[in-house]
């Protein structure tokens, strides 16, 4: 009788609400994995400045970074790894370690100089974007960059979106409006966007000039591109934002051992954080993997040696 009745009701359901609630039902599944992680936001969006030094922060007019450091938590401590160049930061930064594990030791690594002390399935030093990529398959994970280096030290095969943008000299909007769109129409649960200034000024013309306090003005103008994207996708309340970048400079130059050169920013805002703190415990660059895998509930290779900034976490998120 049971099954008689449950076949007459059945019959009278339109098919179009049937396909609707089995939408609804395959949309949950793949949402378990990411409700399981226990998650901090469902959202984290990673804005990299290629040669911005702490430094030049004070003296910076940077109102978008400056409001995201007034409502968030940062440091302007954070070292990098030695020597203070792009790729060997870049990769340290994902990978949760230094050079001497993760083997990426120069300027512009393609692949690592020492043997990785270990790869992934992807053939790679672990990084953040692996991780989250076999923890959480259905995850949307992006990285939009300017300088061709990055796509070396990031694991491309984890990513859903991977984007070089070659045009970024002739058209410097460029980045800021692809990752504007690719956060609009995909909503991604990590996304990473790193732009090739202000290291270009550094060495063309110098750090602490007034062309590279330019150049930050404008790179602040693009951030508010990516922070206005992020409002216009609906994710502000559940997204972390982190600010950040890979070694400063001194003169023209940089990979030496001056703190013009090793010390940056680390700005993070969002979900969850702790607003108005100013950090002044230890950070290094490994560190960033680290807590990006906290936020996400990622456990942590063993090789790793980052340790999360769980000192961050733990506050509302300021409106």
């Amino acid at each position: 009788m049971k099954r008689t009745y449950s076949k007459k009701i059945a019959s009278r359901i339109p098919a179009t609400c049937i396909y609707a609630l089995l939408g609804m039902i395959w949309l949950a599944s793949v949402s378990n994995p990411v409700l399981a992680a226990r998650w901090k936001a469902r959202h984290v969006v990673v804005i990299g400045l290629d040669g911005w030094g702490s430094y030049s922060v004070e003296k910076a007019e940077m109102p978008h970074v400056k409001q995201l450091m007034k409502d968030g938590a940062y440091t302007l401590t954070k070292r990098s790894v030695l020597p203070s160049s792009s790729a060997v930061n870049w990769a340290s930064m994902f990978m949760g370690a230094g050079p001497e594990l993760h083997g990426y030791t120069e300027w512009g690594s393609k692949v690592p100089e020492l043997p990785s002390r270990t790869v992934d399935e992807d053939g790679i030093f672990p990084t953040v974007f692996g991780l989250l990529h076999r923890a959480a398959p259905e995850a949307e994970i992006g990285c939009i960059y300017e300088w061709e280096g990055i796509k070396y030290v990031v694991d491309t095969l984890a990513l859903s979106h991977n984007c070089h943008v070659a045009e970024y000299e002739s058209h410097p909007e460029a980045t800021a409006l692809r990752a504007a769109d690719y956060i609009r129409q995909k909503q991604p649960n990590l996304c990473a966007v790193i732009f090739d200034e202000p290291d270009h000024v550094g060495h063309a013309i110098g750090h602490d000039t007034p062309e590279y306090y330019d150049k930050l003005s404008y790179m602040d103008s693009q951030v508010g591109v990516i922070l206005d994207a992020i409002r216009e996708a609906g994710m502000w309340d559940d997204t972390i934002i982190i600010v950040t970048a890979d070694h400063g400079g001194i003169n023209q130059g940089h990979g030496g051992k001056t703190m013009r050169e090793m010390e940056t920013p680390f700005i993070i805002c969002g979900k969850g954080i702790r607003a108005g703190y100013q950090d002044t415990l230890s950070m290094m660059q490994f560190d960033c993997a680290a807590t990006l895998a906290y936020i996400f509930g990622l456990e942590q290779p063993q090789v790793w040696i980052g340790r999360p900034m769980t000192q961050f976490f733990g506050g509302k998120q300021k409106r």
